[in-house]
């Protein structure tokens, strides 16, 4: 069963999203949040749907499946091309986001929300403790 996640604000100037606190982020562009003490939610950043341009496609795996931290676990297709989704972290699938079956521009629209994609609940409860922080993967981005 999902849980509920922090919803994510919006800034200020022009309606982008802002990432809840607390959220974790990988050099892939993967974010993840903690949704219980060893369950988290996992999408794609505001960055990488915006590099992406508009999703029309997100292929993601079933619920029951054990995946491995770095190893591919899905596809998000865009008008400009096709992009690898990897596994922030190990565990097994507890919820996938079926909305983005029908709407996969959630994936742009609400990158930090309705545009989330699976649940994993960890292997290891405190692996996502050695991801980014915010700062870091804004510099990560900001590098280019």
């Amino acid at each position: 069963m999902a849980h509920s996640a922090p919803a994510p604000r919006l800034d200020e100037e022009g309606g982008t999203p802002v990432a809840p606190d607390g959220i974790k982020y990988t050099q892939e562009h993967e974010w993840v949040l903690r949704t219980g003490a060893d369950t988290v939610r996992v999408g794609i950043t505001d960055y990488a749907q915006q590099q992406l341009g508009d999703v029309v496609f997100v292929q993601l795996p079933d619920v029951g499946e054990t995946v491995e931290a770095g190893g591919g676990i899905g596809e998000v297709e865009s008008t400009k091309s096709v992009s690898d989704i990897y596994a922030p972290v190990a565990g097994e699938i507890v919820a996938r986001n079926e909305q983005l079956d029908e709407q996969p521009e959630l994936v742009n629209s609400a990158p930090f929300g309705d545009g989330w994609m699976i649940e994993i609940k960890l292997a290891d409860p405190a692996a996502p403790d050695g991801l980014l922080e915010e700062s870091d993967y804004q510099g990560l981005i900001d590098q280019g």
